[in-house]
């Protein structure tokens, strides 16, 4: 059976990642391939998509927000995600598990759906949205009216798991802000049913981010006892239980990765049990804090040598890579352009500099 080290892993995931080389496709298909991406900040992930397209104005990708054509809801791991309109549809009764679970043994949340009818609940939540969309907190005071002797913030989060809603804008539109409020999905977007089934979510993960084991794929989608649906499917299989696409590329192990910034909840770093592929232990250790916040990874020949952040004075904006791993003259100088561009996409109207600091 043959052998995948880290670095072909990395490489295999990189090039179905457009992280090899950037894609002309469109922002949509693009997100469609990668079946979304992790966006429960408003608007980071927007850098997830200008490192992987060729020229992706973040205005194009905001008007995919305002026409409806792709939201931002719970999903995968219950976690917000941006994706298509047809996939919010396709994808959310799949992972309709991991939100269940979620919720029931939520230490804040679960205690009060003990013995609470939330069918009636959700029924409820659904007429108030469609009303009008609100907040969580105006969706839980109005949900308190019925069920006085209950939390608001619980059954608001219960409407949050159990119904599909959607984030609806200007919450996550680039260069805007707004509070998060709610709506029914099949009030929100006109998309028409698409099949779907946790084989062909399982073949999407593998097209996106294999090669993978089984404990991969459940840690990105936040489902369990997937082995039975691997079985059925017709994969390649390699040592230690890594299965792929007969079809899918796995190019040379030695095949040239390009500096790449990523944003903070990327999904190329979250979607595996096994992080090994590109996560160094020195970032590991040195970058990721037990209660800071979650850092901008920069890679380096495919694995997280530093991070990230924008320092901003008076028209000025300069781009901190910290490094915590040693970079040649030439990685800092495709570090450099590399940052100088993402610069100019975060802050067009300031002028731009790139910093590198050395953490031991």
């Amino acid at each position: 059976m043959s052998v995948l080290d880290h670095r072909a892993l990395n490489r295999a995931t990189l090039a179905r990642q457009f992280l090899l080389r950037r894609t002309g496709l469109p922002p949509l298909e693009v997100t469609e391939h990668l079946v979304g991406l992790q966006a429960q900040t408003p608007h980071t992930w927007y850098v997830g998509l200008w490192a992987r397209v060729a020229g992706c104005p973040p205005a194009d990708v905001a008007d995919l927000l305002t026409s409806r054509r792709a939201v931002r809801m719970a999903l995968m791991r219950s976690t917000i995600h941006f994706v298509s309109a047809a996939d919010a549809v396709a994808l959310r009764p799949l992972v309709q598990p991991a939100l269940d679970r979620d919720l029931f043994r939520n230490s804040t949340h679960g205690r009060w759906t003990r013995g609470l009818d939330t069918d009636a609940v959700v029924a409820a939540g659904h007429e108030i949205l469609a009303e009008r969309p609100r907040t969580p907190a105006e969706l839980g005071e109005a949900l308190l009216e019925r069920w006085p002797d209950n939390d608001a913030a619980a059954l608001a989060y219960t409407v949050r798991n159990l119904l599909p809603v959607v984030q609806i804008p200007p919450r996550g539109v680039w260069k805007r802000s707004g509070r998060t409020t709610h709506a029914p999905l099949d009030e929100w977007v006109d998309a028409p049913a698409r099949t779907a089934s946790l084989e062909t979510l399982v073949l999407r993960y593998l097209a996106a981010y294999g090669p993978a084991t089984v404990q991969d794929i459940q840690m990105w989608c936040g489902l369990t006892k997937l082995s039975e649906i691997v079985e059925r499917l017709r994969l390649v299989e390699f040592a230690g239980g890594y299965l792929d696409l007969p079809d899918a590329p796995r190019p040379d192990p030695d095949t040239p990765a390009p500096v790449r910034f990523l944003y903070d909840f990327d999904n190329l770093l979250l979607s595996h049990k096994d992080r090994g592929r590109f996560v160094s232990e020195e970032f590991r250790t040195k970058a990721v804090t037990p209660h800071g916040p979650v850092p901008h990874p920069v890679l380096v020949d495919g694995v997280t040598a530093a991070a990230w952040t924008v320092e901003k004075t008076r028209g000025d904006a300069t781009l901190v890579v910290r490094t915590f791993l040693p970079l040649s003259t030439a990685d800092r100088d495709a570090a450099t352009a590399e940052g100088l561009d993402l610069l100019a996409f975060l802050e067009p109207d300031a002028s731009h500099d790139v910093r590198f600091d050395a953490v031991s």
